[in-house]
């Protein structure tokens, strides 16, 4: 190409683009409009905080904790040239139980929840599954039961061997996250630390010896630890910091709450054999969708767990071996096990935090922020410490990948908290992204919603007479005016393998005619989305029909 004005001579030629399939190309991408801004890319308004390459600090970046956010941070930040030393120091639990680097997720959270959900479910699958599908039927058998098959009985079950399995897992774990520090050339300092001033943290090691390190930029990624029970004899009770490495069996057990860990535990250990019990103050999975809370708690009464509501515990005393807890409505029982799983709460209460002027929210210790950037600008909080994050250990590790190219890499782009899917790992598994029923009325008015639903019995289990009851569900909230799907909830089976690629479709701004005009898998569970056609408003049978 040349400019028009110019001589034909060859100096006039500005490029070679070359023949005709060349050209063609080279027109296609001179045409094509700029990308699109990717949705929820809002840029990230940052205070100066003073860093400059020459500064004198050991470290460019310092971060408080070495859990999943901490260590993603860290890395990125170390591509991108900085030297950064990661912080981290597990104080053990009320009752004793200490872990290796890697924090909350991997150690006593999401990995051997997973994990021991998967037991309670491949124990399932043997008692209403296997022989109803020809599994260890025997010619004696069938005779025996009249040409029909029957559920298993309940198989004994090792809990030592679950947990030491568990626990050699996570020890790898530990160890894969120290060796990958290194190659990544970030320093691992296993150290508690408390700030002195806004450029130093004193640290101290576990024989006592304290030393300092300094830092042009410091990130918090402390994470969160259970709230303690607050009644008397509250300290004989343990939380999920405990009973995944637990070295007893855990016999009968109390599950205290109503939170996603408190019921993911229960449900666990009920699929496992368990007697277990929830006590339950007011509802199940506050902040979680009303109408999908209730069918999982009745599917968990169904699997014969038993739900104390509204009592909360006022009094544990140990009876011989057993813990005797008086609740608030004057009943008592004895349980092997009691497990408070009431909440969570930041982890700052050793930072010094009053050292540098940084507050705390009375409620939860945790610490407010704007983009990450706390009222210091040279200290930065991520995950589960930053007060209205989600508690999600992806949310964690995308935020401070994010704020690290802000730090080091010249990017702009803030994180996005919309629209985050997450899973429920209760029995009936709850997988859900955007608004729930109830916020998306209150946000938009009961006029301007639509709910889509439908009731189904997932393939696989329609085999087993035991779970002709049980049944799967799915709903889209729509918006009426728009189409716009404002959140997306199913229960039943891999309800994270579900609800991951619609997370994607949510995070693009799909609408409810881009969901049922996608051809479904089939047949799959994920593909009762596509074929929602029945709203709540019409009244007619949400039930699924046909193949």
């Amino acid at each position: 190409t040349a400019d028009q004005s110019s001589s034909s001579s060859a100096d006039s030629v500005l490029e070679f683009i070359g023949g005709c399939d060349d050209a063609l190309e080279w027109c296609r991408k001179f045409a094509q409009p700029p990308a699109a801004a990717a949705p929820g890319g809002d840029v990230a308004e940052m205070v100066p905080d003073g860093h400059t390459p020459s500064h004198s600090y050991d470290y460019d970046l310092v971060i408080l904790g070495g859990g999943s956010g901490g260590l993603a941070a860290s890395k990125e930040a170390a591509k991108l040239g900085a030297k950064v030393a990661v912080l981290d120091y597990v104080k053990p639990s009320p009752a004793g139980s200490k872990w290796g680097l890697g924090g909350t997720c991997v150690n006593v959270g999401c990995i051997p929840k997973k994990l021991m959900h998967n037991a309670a479910l491949l124990h399932g699958n043997y008692v209403h599954d296997q022989p109803h599908y020809g599994i260890g039927v025997t010619p004696e058998s069938v005779e025996a039961n009249y040409g029909m098959t029957q559920d298993n009985a309940a198989a004994a079950h090792s809990w030592d061997m679950l947990k030491q399995n568990v626990q050699n897992h996570i020890r790898g774990l530990n160890f894969k996250y120290r060796v990958d520090l290194r190659e990544k050339e970030v320093t691992y300092l296993n150290l508690l630390g408390k700030f002195v001033d806004k450029n130093t943290i004193e640290t101290v090691d576990k024989k006592g010896n304290v030393d300092r390190v300094t830092f042009s930029r410091c990130m918090i990624a402390v994470g969160g630890r259970p709230t303690p029970l607050n009644c008397e004899g509250g300290e004989l009770a343990i939380s999920s910091d405990d009973i995944f490495s637990l070295d007893r069996d855990p016999g009968k057990v109390l599950c205290v709450g109503a939170s996603y860990i408190s019921l993911e535990c229960a449900g666990f250990l009920r699929g496992i054999g368990k007697d277990v019990t929830v006590a339950v103050r007011s509802i199940l999975l506050r902040g979680f969708d009303r109408e999908c809370a209730k069918l999982i708690g009745e599917h968990m009464k169904d699997e014969g767990i038993v739900f104390r509501e509204e009592v909360v515990p006022t009094k544990l005393e140990k009876v011989g071996e057993k813990i005797k807890v008086t609740f608030s409505n004057g009943e008592s029982d004895e349980y092997d096990t009691v497990l408070a799983a009431i909440g969570r709460s930041g982890d700052t209460s050793k930072l010094g935090l009053e050292n540098v002027g940084i507050a705390v929210n009375p409620k939860n210790s945790k610490i407010s922020a704007k983009f990450e950037q706390t009222s210091v600008p040279n200290i930065y909080v991520i995950g589960d410490v930053m007060d209205g994050c989600p508690e999600l250990t992806p949310v964690a590790i995308h935020a401070g990948k994010a704020l690290s190219r802000r730090l080091f890499g010249g990017s702009k782009q803030a994180m996005d908290y919309r629209n985050i899917c997450t899973t429920v790992f209760t029995p009936l598994e709850y997988g859900t992204v955007g608004y729930s029923e109830d916020d998306a009325i209150a946000e938009f008015g009961e006029e301007s919603v639509t709910v889509y639903h439908k009731y189904f019995i997932p393939l696989e289990w329609s085999l087993s007479p035991s779970r002709g009851t049980q049944q799967g569900f799915c709903k889209a909230v729509v918006n009426k005016h728009t189409d716009k799907v404002l959140g997306l909830h199913y229960l039943g089976p891999n309800a994270g393998e579900v609800m991951q690629g619609f997370g994607t479709a949510m995070k693009l701004g799909c609408t409810f005619e881009d969901i049922i005009e996608t051809v479904g898998i089939h047949p799959t569970t994920a593909e009762e989305f596509t074929t929602l056609s029945i709203t709540k408003e019409s009244g007619e049978d949400a039930a699924a029909s046909g193949c």
